[in-house]
């Protein structure tokens, strides 16, 4: 899979049609989802580190919902990945980490994009 920019990761057209023009709604989601993921992504980078298969299929597997609500589906194919693949054995870690940072680095600059959103929402703007 070829490196993907964050600006073809990240579709929020479901959060603002379930959203219903409520901001409220739109800037509790993305709190929400800027709280769980930096500590879903370290979980799953300290479970690589140690080859805790287990658990970093389980952290993927609790991060991949959240991707797709954020209209990530690129990084949520990767992500699932990882998590076969940790399922499986991490029979080929090598592979496993690269998809993994796949996904860290676009996650990562869509945190930073949504709580720009999240701070103009909150303005008002």
């Amino acid at each position: 899979m070829s490196d993907i920019s964050p600006d073809q990761d990240l579709d929020l057209s479901f959060l603002y049609e379930i959203a219903d023009g409520s901001d409220e709604f739109i800037v509790e989601s993305i709190d929400m989802f800027l709280q769980q993921t930096p500590q879903l992504i370290t979980s799953i980078d300290d479970a690589l580190a140690k080859g805790d298969w287990d658990n970093a299929a389980k952290s993927s597997h609790k991060l991949k919902p959240n991707l797709g609500f954020f209209g990530m589906p690129v990084s949520q194919a990767t992500i699932q990945e990882v998590e076969l693949a940790c399922k499986d054995g991490g029979h080929n870690p090598a592979e496993i980490l690269q998809k993994f940072e796949q996904v860290k680095t676009t996650v990562s600059a869509n945190l930073v994009r949504l709580q720009k959103i999240k701070e103009e929402k909150e303005a008002g703007l």
